[in-house]
């Protein structure tokens, strides 16, 4: 099994828990990514692409250790959910244990935080035991964008995805684990969200701060590293493209003029690095 990786912030720890990290695939959420255009792109390489230009992309959950709280940021994919990509569908991965491993057993966390609501970011909130779906992290408050959840309880098309809320956000809904919250809360003195629109309505990033060091989670305002260097390629995904860009830009001209590491939800090993200015863009260096 893969050893997590993780940063340090100050007091504060941060591991990555890989639920599966994977070659090519990603054209139907970034469709103006083609390996043709992506190679024009060098720099991208061999972290985030690969020799034939296909981009390499990772799903996973980073956990936050404060000392005094375990929090979970966004919840993966999931095993056992009826979902719309194949590859994704009835998926059996070793999540879990791989959490276990990293020394955060699912009892031992006190917050899950998801950056949205989307099928790639609630997963592992449940699991399926003798037919139902229960809370995984059942000692945990579960922190949902307010705004999030009130445009996907009345919005939500399961033949996008798949049953994404009736299996993964209704239950902790249910079971009175949830906490609808401002899309700037203060989580704790070290975390606090941050409002990046656009891509969905509610759609936040996690700011860490401590010791005089400082730390982003992105959520999905950027994707994937080539959207620093074009960030005018959308997700097919954004709920809304102006939006998003309108954020992704915001939030990139900021970050290059800043010391923050930048942790990807969606980037792959070594996920984390710093955004500098590149001429009319902007790159990733790790």
């Amino acid at each position: 099994m893969t050893a997590a990786h993780s940063w340090q912030i100050g007091a504060v720890k941060i591991t990555r828990v890989v639920e599966v990290e994977a070659t090519g695939g990603s054209r139907f959420i970034l469709p103006d990514a083609t390996p043709e255009a992506c190679r024009e792109i060098p720099w991208l390489a061999p972290h985030f692409m690969n020799g034939d230009g296909e981009l390499i992309m990772s799903v996973h959950a980073l956990v936050i250790d404060t000392g005094d709280h375990r929090i979970v940021v966004d919840t993966c994919i999931g095993n056992d959910k009826e979902r719309t990509v194949p590859a994704w569908n009835g998926m059996q991965t070793a999540f879990l244990d791989k959490l276990i491993a990293a020394g955060y057993p699912p009892d031992s966390i006190d917050t899950v935080l998801c950056t949205h609501l989307h099928v790639d970011h609630v997963g592992w909130n449940t699991m399926l035991v003798d037919g139902a779906w229960v809370p995984t992290f059942p000692n945990a408050r579960y922190l949902f964008s307010r705004t999030e959840w009130e445009h996907w309880d009345v919005h939500e098309d399961e033949a996008a995805w798949g049953p994404v809320m009736s299996d993964s956000v209704r239950p902790i809904i249910d079971a009175g684990l949830a906490d609808l919250v401002d899309m700037d809360t203060v989580i704790c003195p070290e975390v606090r969200l941050q409002p990046t629109p656009g891509h969905t309505p509610g759609h936040v990033s996690v700011a860490i701060a401590d010791g005089g060091e400082r730390a982003l989670i992105t959520g999905d305002f950027v994707h994937h590293p080539c959207q620093m260097a074009r960030t005018d390629w959308g997700s097919s995904a954004d709920v809304d493209a102006a939006v998003a860009r309108a954020t992704r830009e915001r939030m990139l001209a900021d970050l290059a003029t800043q010391d923050c590491l930048v942790i990807g939800t969606h980037f792959a090993t070594p996920t984390a690095g710093r955004v500098c200015s590149d001429g009319e863009g902007y790159r990733f260096e790790v």
